[in-house]
């Protein structure tokens, strides 16, 4: 099923409920039109996933409690070794057109990480280079409630990823389990972000979140929406918003399902924008987001029904570890307040 909504027709809604039935039918017509999708802008929009719209409430009132609080109280919870998705990041302080090579000022929002809440270290022991990948999560203990909010929110966006790794199998003409060998040992991100009402004006070209692409395999999004949104480029190079309504969530795929797919699917640009009244103090707005990365050690080679016949794969073999440290690293480059 897919409906319109105030998203640009390029960013449909479509129904996941017929595919996670497991209906064959179904399931194909979902895979067919979310391929058609994957192919042209990367970015849908879905309803019937399954996730109960109460795990998402507690945890954007809980985060929101925990991004009130003062500067120095949240400051305690910032990474101090080497794990940089982890624990508290203030304001201004990391900049995603940085792994685009771009120049910008940071992005002027807050961001509290989870990492895999499951403890894969010892497997990956031979792997010195996981450490940070799986590095044990840091939990604020005020509100008290909100670990456990945001661990709920993280088990409901693992099994969903899951699910959708089929969804996408089918899409490409794969074994419905294609992925599921790649992602038992995940170590994918939670990112539970505010952006407060801007108290001053901001630099040139400085945006609540820069221009970039993602870093995984693709992006689940809850959005608390407010004026100064989510816009992705579309093929025509226009920038439009994406506009969810209640209850679906924004999926996006990232840089490395293009490398997988040889490009044949789209890692397309996205940002988020200030509002057009910088001061305005209905403009704060939330959003909780799951970057599914696979296991560390998983291998984003070209998908032999992506890599037509006589052709080379346009990406060299990389593993999904090397793949998002370098992104990683770079989305701190740039930042003047020497925090990590």
């Amino acid at each position: 099923m897919e409906l319109t909504l105030s998203s640009p027709p390029e960013i449909p809604l479509i129904d996941l409920s017929g595919f996670l039935s497991g209906n064959v039918a179904a399931k194909q017509q979902t895979a067919d039109r979310i391929r058609q999708v994957c192919e042209a802008t990367g970015f849908l929009v879905v309803s019937g996933h399954g996730i109960p719209q109460l795990v998402f409430d507690d945890a954007f009132r809980l985060s929101r409690r925990f991004f009130g609080l003062q500067q120095n109280k949240k400051d305690q919870w910032h990474p101090k070794g080497a794990a940089r998705q982890r624990g508290y990041h203030a304001l201004a302080t990391r900049g995603l057109a940085y792994t685009l090579d771009q120049q910008a000022p940071p992005d002027l929002r807050e961001t509290l990480f989870l990492g895999p809440v499951d403890d894969h270290r010892a497997f990956f022991a031979a792997y010195p280079e996981s450490e940070t990948a799986y590095a044990p999560n840091i939990y604020p203990d005020e509100p008290a409630e909100l670990t456990g909010a945001l661990i709920a929110v993280y088990r409901a966006y693992e099994y969903l990823a899951g699910e959708l790794f089929r969804v996408f199998a089918v899409a490409l003409n794969l074994p419905e389990a294609f992925f599921a060998g790649k992602f038992d040992r995940h170590f994918s991100i939670l990112s539970s972000h505010y952006y407060p009402p801007l108290v001053d004006d901001p630099a040139v070209g400085q945006l609540r979140t820069g221009a970039h692409t993602d870093f995984g395999a693709f992006t689940i999004l809850a959005i608390a929406d407010a004026p100064g949104g989510l816009e992705v480029r579309l093929p025509d190079n226009r920038w439009s918003a994406v506009k969810p309504p209640p209850g679906s969530l924004v999926i996006n795929l990232g840089d490395m399902m293009a490398r997988w797919t040889n490009d044949r699917w789209a890692s397309t640009l996205h940002r988020v924008v200030n509002p057009p009244q910088i001061r305005a103090t209905d403009s704060e707005r939330q959003s909780i987001g799951f970057f599914a990365h696979p296991n560390f050690d998983a291998e984003i080679e070209c998908i032999p029904s992506c890599l037509d016949s006589g052709k080379a794969p346009i990406y060299p073999a990389i593993t999904a570890g090397e793949h998002i440290g370098l992104k990683i690293s770079k989305s701190h480059r740039g930042v003047g307040s020497g925090r990590a």
